[in-house]
């Protein structure tokens, strides 16, 4: 099964396809540019869809649903917001078909058209804060702190499965607070879990910035990102929290009577992540024999092999060791499909990136032992039946803290600081990986590097420390370096 899985070094893009299609996790779609998210791959995902949502609900979020359309005037109440869509944006213009009179199957009902199109969602805020306006009266109305699951629409031209499709799975979260102090700190506070979600779940170490203003979510006075290095030395963009100042309030009117009986408009927030975070979590760990999964997000973290078919005393010992691991709460299961041989099984399961496989032969148990292979490593073991469970709950806090330090250790190895624009270009183009480097501060230096290099503004790091520096481009004076990257 690995076999078809085309080398990282050969063609990292083939080699990502071919995981996502080997290991069950997605396929094309007679749409173009939309996915099919399949069983293995939706476990994956609504693995990490439900840690997520645990941590909103833990700092006080609540879920909701509003419309998947949006009548097209709302999206002009906000003229950055709509310039920053527009180009993505499907469009609704008829409410019904009709059977061709020529014949020719079905046709639009020409007599259908609706009165004002609808805009099929790119993200929500306009269509909220609408809402708000009924929702909000006093400042007893406030923090309004909402969330919803749900799918979006953006035209993408170029899509690639998971990391950029048409259509996507997302979770969207929009706030209004009283005070500007309030907004931010909840802005903050969204792009800390998101990076805690990141490292302590995905296994990913992620950089906490700001965009730049040109790359801003449209519409925001400040956009709080997480970025994270992947295999290739690309950037990710896996997360963003946004301040939203009073705009949408303003284009949509949404004002509370404040302690002083004082009307003024709300100040709000808008987050999310999105399936996106599957291909990041692919490209941060998986390897030529496929998917590497961390613990805490494999649906199956142990599967156990029988050697060479099932028997009695190996279902026995199966059935031990399967109770004592889900005493502990982890998920196991046991293979026992008589049509496959152990070796073929042993790559079934590797393809997928089931953290931990146990071997069960009769030989092994006549010494009261087990075979035990970790997928992070491919190293293997064998251990006594007694205790089992025990040493598999430490060997899988285990691989999760390996993923995340390799990854740590492959992010400072591919992160370097230069001082001119000839090491610039060299090391972009020859190493890869985060460039840390001096910038003017000008959106005109920001869009020329792009343009001879590929290479954007990550982000401004929140603890990037005041340092004297040249412009690697315009030799102009700066205070702090950012981060480059060429990105997904």
């Amino acid at each position: 099964m690995a076999k078809a899985i085309t080398s990282r070094s050969e063609d990292y893009s083939q080699w990502y396809i071919d995981i996502v299609k080997r290991a069950g996790l997605a396929d094309n779609s007679a749409v173009r540019g939309c996915m099919v998210i399949k069983p293995y791959g939706f476990a994956i995902w609504e693995k990490m869809r439900d840690q997520i949502d645990l941590m909103f609900k833990e700092t006080g979020h609540v879920n909701a649903y509003f419309p998947l359309f949006i009548p097209k005037s709302f999206l002009s109440r906000e003229a950055e917001h709509v310039e920053g869509f527009a180009k993505e944006c499907a469009v609704v213009t008829h409410h019904r078909l009709m059977n061709d009179p020529n014949g020719g199957g079905v046709v639009v009902d020409p007599s259908a058209k609706l009165e004002e199109e609808l805009i099929v969602r790119p993200t929500s805020e306009t269509i909220i804060w609408h809402t708000y306006k009924d929702w909000i009266n006093s400042y007893r109305d406030l923090p309004l702190l909402i969330n919803q699951w749900a799918n979006v629409v953006r035209w993408e031209m170029r899509t690639r499965l998971f990391l950029r499709t048409a259509e996507f799975l997302w979770q969207e979260g929009h706030t209004a607070h009283a005070t500007r102090e309030e907004a931010v700190a909840e802005a903050e506070l969204m792009q800390k879990v998101y990076a805690d979600f990141a490292e302590q779940y995905m296994a990913m170490p992620v950089v906490k910035g700001t965009k730049t203003p040109n790359e801003r979510f449209a519409g925001a006075e400040e956009t709080y990102t997480i970025e994270a290095l992947m295999g290739d030395g690309k950037a990710l963009q896996a997360g963003t929290s946004h301040f939203l100042g009073q705009n949408f309030a303003k284009a949509f009117d949404v004002k509370f009577l404040n302690e002083n009986n004082v009307e003024e408009y709300v100040w709000a927030t808008s987050w999310g992540v999105s399936t996106r975070l599957l291909g990041g979590l692919i490209m941060t760990h998986s390897d030529d024999d496929g998917l590497v999964l961390p613990p805490k997000l494999a649906p199956t973290q142990v599967m156990i092999v029988p050697i060479p078919k099932p028997a009695v005393e190996i279902d026995e010992a199966a059935g031990i060791i399967m109770k004592a691991l889900k005493a502990k709460g982890i998920s196991v299961d046991y293979d026992t499909d008589p049509k496959k041989r152990p070796g073929f099984k042993f790559a079934e399961h590797e393809l997928k990136g089931i953290p931990v496989r146990i071997g069960i032969g009769k030989r092994d148990l006549a010494k009261g032992t087990v075979e035990i292979a970790r997928r992070d490593t491919k190293e293997k073991t064998f251990q006594p039946m007694e205790g089992v469970a025990e040493y598999i709950e430490q060997l899988l806090e285990d691989i999760q803290n390996n993923l995340f330090d390799r990854a740590v250790q492959y992010r400072a190895d591919h992160t370097t600081s230069v001082d001119n624009f000839d090491d610039f270009k060299e090391v972009i183009e020859s190493k890869g990986g985060f460039v840390s480097a001096h910038w003017d501060g000008t959106d005109e230096t920001e869009k020329k590097i792009k343009e001879l290099t590929k290479a954007t503004i990550r982000c401004i790091p929140l603890n990037a420390e005041e340092e004297e520096g040249a412009c690697i481009l315009t030799g102009k004076p700066s205070k702090r370096r950012v981060l480059f990257a060429k990105a997904y």
